[in-house]
């Protein structure tokens, strides 16, 4: 594998606002973005130099993009793996398709993370009502998340089930024809951390970020977080631990629970960009897009120095509309807007990033 120098063309599947910050953080490098997208004036295309727009399943397509374009990434893993696969033998593709085929089903990431000596929650595979019911007495515990095995983000695709339940109604509402049933773990507070890792093996992981949910749908991220040290090495050390162990090159984003005695318990992770890393954008020396380029392109990785205190706050549907009110009361608030033309509940329009304490030493 080669670094990727200033000057060539980055392909990103997927159009949506990760490709659009990682395409603006490209440019300021010096590169080219190619957006691959089925999405008619997606956010990222906005700010690419070229825009495929195609199935993520059109070979055709996907060969003509290929060969114009010096290494491809991925801004999402909600895509077919084949696709990625097919990308790989033209060219190269930075995270590896194994890396996208872990990531995107729950079960296979569980099985990964327990593999490499991370606790998860626990869980199990239930295909209809009686093995759900029977999920209960075989993991010990009275609630748990029912959710789908694949394509689940913001909360969407999971339903909280009690023991009692009546499952027979619950499953007919799901849908579901497979899904991953997690015992639910008892916990304090939710962090995530971002690990970068480099074409030369080299990790770099931004401090953990504390996480509020609300829906289902991240709504802020504080930095620093309210932990213990340790927490913070723990956490830090098992993202190292992934990022080394799927052989990743880019970026991994890793969600935890932290338990009332600080340790920590593997959720989810995403090898891409992810929403817990936009205040890297206000925060921090390097960016966790900047970081992305660097990682993808073979560059050496950039310093990870937190030089401020930072608020993340979602703008979520509607909120949206409140973004002149935000620039207005309070300058030191950065407003970042991703271009979507449609407001819609429960639709991530942009976020901002509150900054204190600024440390220019």
């Amino acid at each position: 594998m080669t670094m990727i120098p200033p000057g060539s063309t980055i392909g990103i599947i997927g159009g949506g606002q990760l490709g659009r910050m990682s395409a603006l953080a490209a440019a300021e490098l010096g590169y080219k973005v190619h957006i691959y997208t089925p999405e008619i004036d997606s956010p990222a295309s906005h700010v690419a130099s070229k825009v495929t727009v195609a199935s993520y399943t059109d070979e055709k397509a996907l060969k003509a993009f290929a060969r114009s374009v010096d290494v491809v990434t991925f801004e999402f893993e909600n895509i077919p793996v084949e696709g990625i696969k097919f990308l790989a033998d033209i060219v190269p593709v930075r995270p590896n398709p194994r890396t996208l085929y872990i990531a995107q089903h729950r079960k296979r990431e569980k099985e990964f993370a327990a593999s490499a000596g991370i606790q998860t929650a626990p869980f199990t595979i239930v295909k209809n009502a009686k093995e759900l019911e029977a999920a209960f007495r075989s993991l010990g515990v009275v609630r748990g998340i029912l959710k789908t095995l694949e394509m689940g983000y913001d909360g969407k695709g999971q339903r909280r089930v009690n023991q009692g339940d009546d499952y027979a109604d619950i499953w007919a509402d799901t849908g579901f024809e497979e899904a991953i049933f997690e015992g639910f773990i008892e916990f304090e507070k939710e962090i995530s951390v971002i690990v970068a890792r480099g074409l030369d093996g080299n990790v770099s992981t931004f401090p953990p970020a504390e996480n509020t949910h609300v829906n289902g749908i991240l709504d802020t991220s504080k930095v620093p977080s309210r932990i213990a040290e340790r927490t913070s090495v723990a956490a830090r050390a098992a993202a190292h631990k992934l990022a080394d162990a799927l052989d990743i090159v880019g970026l991994l984003a890793v969600e935890f629970f932290v338990l009332k005695e600080g340790s920590v318990v593997f959720n989810e992770m995403a090898p891409r960009p992810h929403n817990s890393g936009h205040w890297t954008m206000d925060g921090c020396v390097t960016s966790q897009f900047d970081q992305f380029i660097r990682a993808v392109c073979g560059l050496p990785l950039g310093s990870v120095r937190r030089h401020s205190d930072v608020v993340m706050k979602n703008l979520i549907g509607h909120d949206y509309n409140n973004w002149q009110d935000i620039l207005a009361k309070d300058p030191h608030a950065k407003v970042h807007l991703y271009g979507k033309r449609e407001v819609r509940e429960g639709r991530k329009m942009g976020h901002v990033n509150y900054v204190s304490n600024l440390t220019l030493d």
